[in-house]
């Protein structure tokens, strides 16, 4: 059981959150792993529009007038609710997910309601992740940065693996290799690097960054590819990956597939490595 935290160098659009989907989708089709995908941003869709479509808010007429209603709090509101109470455990946080496949992979999305609440239950995500980490096999963490900074030191600290996700730009290369000066942990073993949006004819390609960050092993990367990223914005991301199962290397897509199953291994591999290191 491992905590894996998806995490980026600003505000830079480094693709973490949609590789994070490419990877865990993948993961759940081809392993038996029980996968939990927490999004800890707030009113941010991207994650959601990847694999299903935004529910329809039904509207009553109450006596004061129009009002929205909910079958049930769905994500962290009602998980923070259930700790509040001291009725949350384990098993109960998938009463609260979507699920994508069934007993494979399940999704805590963000948060939708207002700022004020989000900057109150945000800092409940460690303890609601050290939980589900008892009870999956596999928790991502799309870490956001409006999460404060402690709370993503403290989510850093806890996890198993860190995902790097960076750009290909020069200038998100050098950020991070400044960072890393400052933040001991992005220097262990413990963070893997991946670049997000890769085109692989960029001066700047595996080989290249991985010899300017000084990396041993190669970094890993999700390439841009038109047909994923179009199933990102219309909930067809699993569907897409069980139509593609078949494709062979000389197909356009097959680069895009080899990447994500090589990133998705690396990910495997590290956990296992670490683990075995402990």
């Amino acid at each position: 059981m491992s905590i894996v935290t998806f995490w980026s160098n600003g505000k830079e659009q480094t693709g973490k959150t949609l590789s994070l989907a490419a990877i865990c989708t993948h993961l759940a089709i081809e392993h038996n792993y029980r996968i939990l995908v927490i999004a800890t941003g707030y009113q941010d869709n991207n994650l959601d529009n990847c694999f299903w479509q935004p529910k329809k808010v039904k509207k009553n007429l109450g006596l004061f007038g129009p009002n929205t209603t909910m079958e049930m709090e769905e994500g962290i509101e009602g998980l923070t609710k259930m700790m509040k109470s001291n009725r949350l455990s384990p098993e109960v946080i998938a009463n609260y997910t979507k699920t994508i496949f069934k007993d494979r992979l399940e999704i805590l999305q963000s948060f939708s309601g207002n700022l004020n609440q989000y900057n109150d239950l945000r800092k409940y995500y460690p303890e609601v992740i050290n939980l589900a980490n008892s009870y999956y096999d596999l928790v991502f963490v799309d870490l956001d940065r409006q999460v404060q900074d402690d709370i993503s030191e403290t989510i850093l600290g806890s996890s198993n693996l860190i995902v790097a996700n960076l750009s290909q730009r020069l200038t998100s290369l050098n950020k991070f290799m400044e960072m890393r000066e400052s933040l001991p942990i992005l220097k262990s073993k413990k963070t893997l690097l991946l670049i997000g949006r890769y085109d692989k004819y960029s001066k700047y390609n595996i080989k290249n960054i991985s010899r300017y960050l000084g990396e041993k092993n190669k970094v890993s990367t999700i390439p841009y590819n038109t047909l994923f990223f179009e199933a990102c914005e219309e909930a067809r991301v699993p569907d897409l990956f069980l139509n593609l199962r078949k494709t062979d290397e000389d197909d356009r897509n097959g680069f895009f597939l080899a990447e994500v199953k090589r990133t998705a291994e690396s990910i495997i591999y590290r956990l296992q490595d670490l683990a075995m290191k402990m």
